[in-house]
């Protein structure tokens, strides 16, 4: 068993406000819980992990080239490995929500970016 305490657990901020933390996960999956504040957008992006948004709080629309979805509480999408997407906040509070990603992956998607 690997516990992972929610407040020493790794974070990264991206952008101010945009905060992830890493929960427990492994090379096969990995968990993130982050907050987003209104109106923020992650770019359009895309990544070999298969990836599922579980919207916590708020509202978030996860956005492909070729379609939206606007994602409530207890809402979740499936973006497809290579898929093209971005994930935004289009409500009025801070959104809270958790992705998983498969294959896991480390925060070193956004830190090695150029």
């Amino acid at each position: 068993m690997k516990p992972v305490d929610f407040d020493d657990a790794e974070t990264y901020e991206p952008d101010e406000g945009w905060r992830r933390v890493s929960l427990a996960g492994s090379d096969r999956f990995s968990f993130e819980w982050f907050e987003k504040p209104p109106g923020h957008s992650s770019p359009m992006h895309d990544h070999e992990n298969e990836q599922v948004c579980l919207c916590l709080d708020g509202e978030l629309t996860v956005a492909t080239e070729d379609d939206a979805v606007t994602l409530g509480r207890f809402d979740s999408v499936l973006i497809e490995s290579n898929e093209t997407h971005r994930v935004e906040n289009t409500g009025d509070e801070t959104a809270v929500a958790v992705d998983v990603f498969a294959p896991g992956r480390s925060f070193e998607f956004w830190t090695d970016r150029e």
